[in-house]
């Protein structure tokens, strides 16, 4: 190459990085955390269309009514409150949630920004949509230092300036300077993500004609989700930037190549050639979690897949029985059934099952952190002679889908044993966060995180008692079995034990065989082997138990057990306070019997109704048990109440942070 060339070669390439850092540099990334375990409330300012009503919004943020609030003001924003916290992979404030693909066409990423905009933060963009995939994805949020209560993500819209924001929501143009790194006021960007501090919650209550009242997961409408024109210009910033990243990233590899063609086309043409890659390669295959899946029955070594009611299968030729153990992977873009997974995937992708991968160890098997295709997964591993459990959790998360229940991925199998494989929960179990939570390297859960957790898993458990046909009872509710996932909402898990509601002329019965966890065993279920779902309201009513006090549902005194079995229960011993509290304002006995952790941060009134309502959940007579769909409602209002209660303690970074700081 000449001396002419090398001249026209450097200029052009310092006007592409030119490009790209000013390309870049316009709009602000996500914010930066260094502490994993920080968890805070934040809010995402959203505009709706027509067509996205009260559960289409509640469908796309993964979030409950009360989660929601509207701008007083012609402007047509609502505000939803979502659980932010640090993602440990990149370091960036993010909050989970998951789209539901309506109809086919164009790339999965095209549809998530469509629907949120400069909200959603999406990887893997180039994959194909195809109807009924669910794809979890993150949206961008923020936890404030401590200057400010909550943060609120924005997307600056036509209009819009850090004067006119200041003034909408009440704080000072330097407060969103300082917290955006905005140096001119003036060069802000229509498109942009923006990041304003707020010292209140946003907005007024949604309207809503009648109470809230618990429903299956909402369906969103046939049409496809799409925002209005001012929230569709929202994506383009983060369209812009991977885009022109793309864009400048060929060019100067077109030049480079320019510049080697010049010296040789024998390097050129080397250069083109030989880097194929096989795309069809099943190890490599991802896939993703699905709520719309049909299988049916599974018998001995063989399952037979196709859609339709569960049926035994006497290990018969045919064309649908499939080996378990010498079957592959399933391509689970195309198909709507369980992954099927093969054992030497199950050993590399726990390192062989080593004790650093082990989580825990349930009834029926141990359960194993695995990276399975690139993903974080949870797998189950049981003996064959679990064969009865292994089938029943297949077939209760097979037919059963809801954001509050963990969700089967696929199974596997060996010459003697069998596994299952779940989506992995990133913060564990409910049970190691709420008891002696320091000992196990976590921070001690604030009251309004115990109280949204509970929720969740209220509104799972109604679900499969009202809303799935058959209805199912679980039969082992505690909060080992409720697990988290990284933004701390609440799934349930292990539905080995769950049995069909079947009904007769004396009324509801179901199994007889008495199993479960010591504690959380309702009194008839003891005396007569009848589990309904009652049986599973008064585990429930343990669990709120366990949330005000932190203690175990099988309490010790001095290390040893009481003799006393009733005596033994902190049923009895929460029961025998409330007898000695009258009242919210009269409630001394039970201040005896909460939870240190909390550091008196709770709001009293709050604390009495749920122990109130665990009354009424572990009562002896079962007519006198609410059931989930009542329990739902009164833990909304009381979540409601305690986030009311939270916004009057303006400052007190204990309680916004979500976790209870300072132990």
């Amino acid at each position: 190459m000449n001396l002419v060339q090398t001249h026209l070669l450097i200029p052009l390439l310092l006007f592409i990085f030119h490009l790209l850092l000013t390309l870049c540099s316009s709009y602000p990334t996500p914010l930066n955390c260094t502490d994993t375990t920080r968890l805070c409330t934040s809010f995402l300012g959203f505009k709706p269309n027509s067509n996205q009503t009260l559960s289409v919004l509640q469908s796309m943020f993964d979030v409950l009514p009360e989660d929601i609030t509207v701008e007083g003001s012609d402007r047509g924003y609502v505000f939803i409150r979502k659980n932010c916290s640090c993602a440990s992979t990149i370091h960036k404030y993010l909050t989970n949630t998951t789209f539901t693909v309506r109809e086919n066409g164009g790339s999965v990423y095209d549809m998530v920004i469509n629907a949120y905009g400069g909200l959603a933060f999406l990887s893997n963009s180039n994959r194909e949509a195809r109807v009924g995939g669910v794809v979890s994805l993150r949206l961008f949020c923020g936890c404030s230092s401590g200057l400010w209560n909550y943060f609120l993500s924005y997307v600056m819209s036509d209009g819009d300036s850090v004067q006119s924001l200041a003034s909408r929501f009440g704080v000072s143009m330097d407060s969103i300077e300082t917290v955006n790194g905005i140096s001119n006021p003036d060069n802000v960007s229509v498109g942009a993500l923006y990041y304003i501090p707020l010292n209140s919650v946003p907005g007024e209550p949604y309207p809503i004609e009648n109470d809230v009242a618990p429903s299956p997961p909402p369906e969103p409408p046939v049409d496809n989700i799409a925002v209005n024109q001012v929230n569709h210009k929202a994506h383009v910033p983060y369209r812009w930037i991977f885009g022109g990243l793309g864009v400048g990233l060929a060019l100067i590899i077109i030049v480079v190549l320019i510049f080697v063609s010049l010296r040789s086309s024998t390097h050129f043409t080397e250069a083109l050639g030989g880097h194929g890659k096989d795309s069809d390669d099943k190890s490599s295959q991802k896939f993703h979690i699905l709520r719309n899946t049909s299988f049916c029955c599974a018998s001995g070594r063989y399952i037979c897949c196709k859609s339709g009611d569960w049926k035994q299968s006497n290990g018969e030729s045919s064309d649908c029985q499939i080996n378990i153990p010498k079957v592959i992977g399933t391509d689970v873009f195309d198909v709507e059934k369980p992954v099927v997974f093969t054992y030497e995937e199950m050993l590399s992708s726990t390192d062989g099952f080593s004790d650093s991968n082990l989580l825990g160890n349930g009834t029926y098997g141990s359960v194993y952190y695995g990276l399975l295709r690139d993903q974080e997964v949870a797998i189950k591993r049981m003996t064959a002679t679990k064969t009865k459990e292994f089938l029943a959790e297949m077939k209760v998360l097979c037919k059963v889908h809801h954001t509050n229940l963990v969700e089967l991925i696929g199974y596997a199998a060996s010459e003697d044993e069998l596994f299952l494989i779940y989506e992995y929960a990133q913060k564990g179990s409910f049970r190691s966060h709420l008891h002696d939570p320091q000992n196990k390297g976590h921070t001690p859960l604030s009251w309004i995180m115990r109280v949204q957790i509970v929720l969740d898993a209220a509104r799972g458990l109604e679900y499969i008692h009202e809303h799935t046909k058959p209805h199912y009872v679980h039969r082992d509710i505690k909060t080992s079995n409720i697990l988290l996932d990284g933004g701390f909402r609440s799934k349930i898990s292990d539905f080995g034990l769950a049995k069909l509601v079947g009904k007769t002329s004396d009324g509801e019965e179901s199994a007889t065989r008495v199993v479960g966890t010591f504690g959380y065993l309702a009194p008839e279920y003891l005396r007569d082997g009848l589990a309904t779902k009652k049986s599973d309201v008064y585990a429930f009513g343990v669990v709120l138990f366990e949330i005000i006090s932190g203690k175990e549902a099988i309490t010790r005194t001095e290390g040893v057990m009481m003799k006393n079995p009733e005596r033994r229960s902190l049923a009895s011993i929460m029961l025998a306070a409330l007898r000695n509290s009258p009242d919210s304002t009269s409630m001394t006995s039970l201040k005896d019997h909460i939870d240190p952790n909390l550091m008196d941060l709770y709001p009293h009134d709050c604390v009495f109704k749920v122990a109130m309502l665990a009354k009424q959940c572990v009562d002896d007579d079962t007519i006198l048990r609410p059931d989930m769909k009542q329990v739902v409602i009164s833990l909304s209002q009381i979540l409601l109440s305690s986030v009311e209660w939270e916004a009057t303690l303006a400052g007190n970074s204990q309680v916004f942070s979500g976790l209870v700081q300072g132990r």
